[in-house]
């Protein structure tokens, strides 16, 4: 085989997709179309990218690894038409091939990056029709949060502020090689045509999101002093003693917008 000629990196957060049955169900799940754009992000040894390429005919692929690069190579000759981009997924430029059509976004993102690489991608949403990840489940519970639960924060805010997130299926850590030590799933996320909220200016609506959730055990009084007063919040409906887990994406619009409205609002 050839997952065993290649000794997977840790630093590269490589856990090579296995079962059959899982990579039919992906694959069932993204419903590739012989007239599709679609892009695989971390190919690795090709379990996705061989189906891909085969229902598809021509792919475009991002891995960081070169050395890997060889065996990708080998385990899809005969299946299409492959494009292998030797780059960091973090900071490649999907526009860059983006043509005259939208984009779909594939992989088994690595567990070390998936959260940066995510928000990456969302500055690039103008050439992306959908994106399907595999990634680790607690980072796809917090994707798909709703507010008041366990898992809802700044990542579940900022991606469904752009996005509609599907919680596909889970993943049991047998179907990799070498077996990671968390459970996995799949996410669909779809760029939303009209955005459900208003966001007067996306760095502050980003910033305020951000600060309020790096002390989401405060009350919105305190986490949000010297951006909005009491008043203010509470003029917006928004009791100031709630804490940040417990608003909504409406909410966090509400307070973003206030903050550019009223410049003097956390005076």
């Amino acid at each position: 085989m050839i997952s065993a000629r290649h000794q997977p990196r840790k630093r590269f957060g490589q856990n090579f997709l296995h079962d059959p049955a899982v990579i039919d169900r992906i694959i069932r799940s993204i419903a590739p179309q012989p007239d599709d754009h679609v892009v695989e992000i971390g190919p690795g040894l090709g379990a996705l990218t061989r189906p891909l390429l085969s229902a598809l005919g021509r792919l475009d692929v991002v891995e960081i690894d070169r050395d890997i690069i060889p065996y990708l190579q080998e385990a899809c000759a005969g299946y299409g038409e492959l494009h292998i981009h030797n780059q960091d997924a973090l900071s490649f430029d999907f526009t860059s091939i983006a043509k005259q059509q939208a984009i779909r976004l594939a992989g088994n993102l690595p567990y070390n990056i998936s959260t940066p690489l995510i928000f990456h991608i969302l500055n690039q949403l103008s050439v992306i029709r959908d994106m399907h990840f595999m990634v680790q489940k607690e980072v796809a519970e917090r994707l798909a949060a709703a507010p008041a639960t366990e898992h809802y924060g700044r990542l579940g805010i900022m991606v469904q502020w752009r996005c509609s997130v599907e919680l596909l299926f889970g993943v049991g850590p047998g179907a990799f090689k070498p077996a990671p030590k968390v459970e996995s799933a799949l996410v669909r996320l779809t760029p939303h045509g009209v955005p459900p909220v208003k966001i007067a200016d996306e760095r502050r609506f980003a910033d305020l999101v951000s600060r309020a959730f790096s002390q989401r055990r405060k009350t919105l009084r305190n986490a949000l002093k010297g951006l909005l007063t009491a008043d203010v919040i509470e003029g917006l409906g928004i009791d100031p003693a709630r804490r940040p887990e417990t608003l909504s994406l409406g909410d966090y619009a509400a307070l973003s917008n206030a903050t550019v409205t009223n410049p003097t609002a956390g005076k």
